[in-house]
């Protein structure tokens, strides 16, 4: 099935399912089971982060973080800028070709514009797919572009991450030595297993894309997959966007404490975990997991590198896109 365009009618585009609907409404029961498992389980996520941390940090000194900040230098520093600039640059490249596949035709300075506020606002306060749809609606109304073509980008993305994810958290785990796993928390035989199964699940997506060719119906709603292009540009940019974001943080502990492919490894599972938390930015509970992930790297140096990595790809960004925000306002107001 090839990419909707302009010269016919577009394919209607993949409606990613609000949370709260994943049952049909014949199902009442479940439906209401589901909305309360969602109220409760970021709260008592974010209570079992708050007490991992409050674990391993309590006897931490200050001192000591500091003295592992100091020890960055200004190479690790200007590398996590320009790393988290990268990391936004591919957001909108996803951006792109996720809307391009919905048939909207956005000038890429645009889509730059857009992606960079919505990915900054909504990583940092939550409620993404809400959130980031408001912003790209808004941003995009000027070009013709549609709710329902916003809406198809926007779960275009978060597949093209989700996938991404995984295909990078499976094979780092299935990469990484015996001897890496070893200086972490999970086992080598779980290491294998779950790396086999994220890998396939990324592949099976694109295979998914590839055989079918129309249009099928999931809880009621219709749903298109990308042709096997689009999959595999989602898979690529996911893996390379993820890949970058992780390396934000890395760059910014000890030279080899752990290696890159142990890392990231572990980097993803901790993403996966704090996306499931429905935390907002995953706070607390990304930095739990990767402790308990991580319990032979230096404590002063991943609190110290987790300050860096939240304030270069969270709260610079955010203050961006608010100051830019805010500007954009007054000229409107002023018009």
């Amino acid at each position: 099935m090839t990419a909707p365009d302009a010269t016919r009618p577009a394919a209607p585009p993949p409606v990613e399912p609000k949370l709260g609907e994943v049952a049909p409404a014949s199902h009442p029961r479940l439906r209401r089971a589901v909305n309360l498992g969602l109220k409760i389980v970021p709260p008592v996520m974010l209570l079992a982060a708050a007490w991992v941390l409050w674990r391993e940090f309590h006897k931490l000194s200050l001192a000591a973080v500091g003295h592992a900040i100091a020890g960055w230098g200004v190479v690790a520093v200007t590398l996590t800028l320009v790393l988290s600039a990268t990391s936004f640059v591919l957001m909108a490249v996803i951006e792109w070709t996720g809307l391009r596949w919905t048939g909207a035709r956005v000038p890429l300075r645009t889509v730059a514009l857009g992606s960079f506020l919505a990915n900054a606002i909504a990583h940092a306060i939550g409620a993404n797919l809400l959130i980031s749809s408001a912003i790209r609606a808004r941003t995009y109304d000027r070009h013709g572009v549609t709710l329902a073509q916003v809406a198809g980008a926007t779960a275009f993305d978060a597949t093209a991450f989700g996938i991404g994810l995984a295909a990078l958290s499976g094979s780092g785990l299935l990469l990484a030595s015996s001897a890496e796993l070893d200086a972490t928390a999970i086992t080598p035989l779980v290491a294998r297993c779950l790396g086999a199964a994220l890998v396939t699940g990324a592949v099976g997506y694109v295979a998914l894309c590839a055989m079918v060719r129309r249009s099928f119906k999931v809880f009621g709603r219709s749903i298109t997959l990308p042709d096997v292009w689009d999959a595999l540009a989602q898979l690529v940019l996911g893996v390379v966007d993820n890949g970058v974001a992780a390396a934000i943080l890395w760059v910014l502990l000890p030279k080899g404490d752990p290696s890159y492919v142990t890392f990231v490894g572990a980097f993803a599972v901790a993403a996966i975990v704090g996306l499931l938390s429905a935390v907002p930015g995953g706070a607390g509970v990304f930095e739990s997991a990767m402790m308990t992930l991580l319990p032979q790297v230096n404590t002063a140096a991943l609190a110290a590198a987790f300050l860096g990595y939240r304030l270069a790809f969270y709260i610079l960004p955010l203050i961006i896109a608010a100051a830019a925000l805010a500007i954009d306002a007054i000229r409107h107001r002023n018009r």
